[in-house]
């Protein structure tokens, strides 16, 4: 199906959730720059709200998110507190404008708070926003998630949900610090099946420490009894360098490269076979849901949440570090806790970081998200594209690629370098590749 070409991936490259990255954010942007942005919201403008919760019960050692443990209850409820008071801030700004399509609940592991927490927090967004019929998805950790929980989603109408799984094979779980028995997730699956979420998703990873061909296709046959209607298969990515936690994972362990190539052909393969549609790069989904079904209809997009089918193009992030993006900025909280508290708390926007986005960088970033979500993209207006051409001709003499006058056209077999291809259109990636994760 795919033919495996190491030269064309030895380069790291984003995933591209934003462009440009946020290893491109600077600190010469701030509150003013997010004041002036919220002011450019227009009034029946559909908005997106992302939350982040920066606790988990427990730390995998895998992970790259920006989370804490959640082992102290008033340092949890003093963040509830100022995520509430965020609400307000951010609302007192858009004073009545923007109409708020979804929100999105990440972390950490949202369900590291108490469901009574949850609860209060979603009647304030309610007091504070105009979100009536709002989409509403959350991240959870499955270990945990009792039947507290599954009625706490059903009365705030929580209609999608995303489960951490990675593996279902027990020795992989010792390796990355995350043991969560089979029978565990599947409780939890039946419980938000009667909660009313209509639209879960498993998070699975290939390329983990010990992991063989085996071992990957007892985790699919797994996940496909459970029938969740989204999967996404990730490529782990081991930065030791930049995630110290990972340096308790025995790098000696990790499948090479062609192992990892071999195993992301695997679960496209079983996935596909199953029923299920190919979307984007490394999501799965059965055809009637509705990123599949944007798929179809070519109105696939990408944000900080990966492939979806919302079309809003601000989107709001509240608490430490999260982005928001706006046509013209992508600007991020503090990521230190303790700063975020202090800016919340003396009524001030807490936004410390990001970039201000040229009309040049909204091309790239056009072009990019078109690659990635449709194949295909048309180019003019990039004015170093002969130079793109010419670093693209590799990708041309194997056949992954072809161009129809400045309109560039990914082939099926382009699948796994289309994150490599698209960041032909990135300037700046020269300078900063060792930042990022392998594209398979």
């Amino acid at each position: 199906m795919w033919n495996y070409h190491p030269e064309l991936l030895a380069t790291p490259v984003p995933r591209y959730t934003s462009f440009p990255t946020a290893a491109e954010f600077g600190d010469d942007v701030g509150p003013a720059d997010m004041e002036h942005a919220l002011a450019r919201v227009r009034e029946d403008e559909p908005v997106s709200l992302y939350l982040h919760i920066p606790y988990c019960h427990e730390i995998c050692w895998y992970c790259g998110c920006n989370t804490g443990a959640a082992n102290r209850t008033a340092r949890v409820a003093a963040y509830v507190q100022r995520l509430g008071e965020e609400m307000d801030l951010i609302a007192a700004k858009l004073d009545g404008r923007g109409r708020i399509a979804r929100i999105a609940w990440g972390g950490g592991s949202p369900n590291a708070l108490a469901p009574a927490q949850f609860s209060a927090l979603t009647r304030r967004l309610h007091d504070a926003f105009a979100c009536t019929g709002a989409t509403v998805s959350v991240e959870l950790d499955p270990r945990g998630f009792g039947w507290e929980w599954a009625e706490t989603f059903a009365r705030n109408k929580v209609t999608r949900a995303s489960l951490g799984v990675q593996t279902f094979a027990p020795h992989i779980q010792r390796a990355i610090g995350r043991i969560q028995p089979t029978e565990e997730i599947a409780c939890t699956a039946g419980r938000l099946r009667v909660a009313g979420v209509e639209s879960i998703n498993f998070d699975l990873m290939y390329g983990l420490p010990g992991q063989f061909s085996e071992d990957l296709d007892e985790t699919l046959e797994i996940a496909l009894s459970m029938h969740p209607e989204r999967l996404a298969v990730f490529g782990y990515a081991h930065v030791p360098h930049l995630l110290p936690r990972q340096r308790r994972i025995d790098a000696t362990r990790l499948p090479g490269a062609a192992a990892r190539f071999a195993m992301a052909q695997q679960a496209h393969r079983k996935l596909t076979g199953a029923g299920y549609d190919a979307v984007g790069f490394d999501h799965f989904a059965v055809p009637h849901d509705a990123i599949a079904r944007a798929t179809r209809a070519r109105t696939l997009r990408r944000n900080f949440q990966g492939f979806t089918e919302d079309q809003s193009e601000v989107l709001i992030g509240l608490g430490a570090s999260s982005i928001s993006a706006f046509p013209g900025a992508l600007l991020q909280n503090e990521k230190n806790a303790g700063r975020y508290h202090l800016r919340i708390a003396n009524g001030q926007l807490a936004t410390a970081r990001g970039i201000r986005r040229s009309a040049g960088d909204r091309r790239r970033g056009a072009i990019i998200e078109a690659l990635l979500c449709r194949g295909e993209a048309e180019c003019t207006g990039v004015p170093e594209l002969v130079d793109i051409r010419a670093r693209l001709m590799p990708f041309e003499a194997h056949g992954l690629i072809a161009w129809a006058g400045t309109r560039l056209l990914l082939g099926k077999a382009a699948l796994p370098y289309a994150r490599t291809i698209a960041a032909t259109f990135d300037p700046w990636r020269a300078a900063s590749a060792t930042r990022f994760s392998s594209a398979v």
